[in-house]
């Protein structure tokens, strides 16, 4: 699935597994940032991941007055510059996320983010890296 001939959202796209986030990202207005220049680390949900959220949930969110709610979902999920799985192996992180928040990474025992999974890593792109998770990531309460 690795493509460095396209950016993160026509890589995904593409892939078929992500028409929940790709959707999400285009409610929220990020398409044409995350085409930009980046590079960006992506953890991105599976659709499976999006369908495990509580029933309504994504219907919800992606409603127009609920725009600044889902991108600050949307988000968690992008970390500014490019961070292959390497980078963190055997590390524990709480980078800043492209919203400002920060999540915590740790790369001990495998990769997760938030207590998401990394099930599929390093898909690179053209402006970055994707990080397919099992879980949506959500803002802590």
């Amino acid at each position: 699935m690795t493509d460095p001939r396209h950016d993160i959202v026509d890589t995904a796209v593409a892939a078929g597994s992500f028409s929940t986030l790709v959707a999400a990202v285009t409610a929220a207005g990020l398409v044409e940032t995350l085409k930009g220049a980046g590079p960006f680390t992506v953890f991105a949900p599976s659709d499976d991941a999006f369908a495990a959220l509580p029933a309504g949930t994504v219907e919800t969110l992606v409603k127009p007055e609920n725009k600044d709610q889902l991108t600050a979902i949307l988000l968690l999920h992008v970390i500014p510059g490019k961070v292959m799985a390497a980078d963190v192996a055997g590390q524990v992180l709480d980078p800043a996320t492209a919203g400002g928040a920060t999540v915590h990474v740790d790369g001990t025992n495998g990769v997760t983010v938030d207590g998401a999974k990394v099930v599929t890593a390093d898909i690179e792109c053209t402006n970055g890296v994707i990080h397919v998770i099992d879980a949506v990531i959500l803002p802590k309460a």
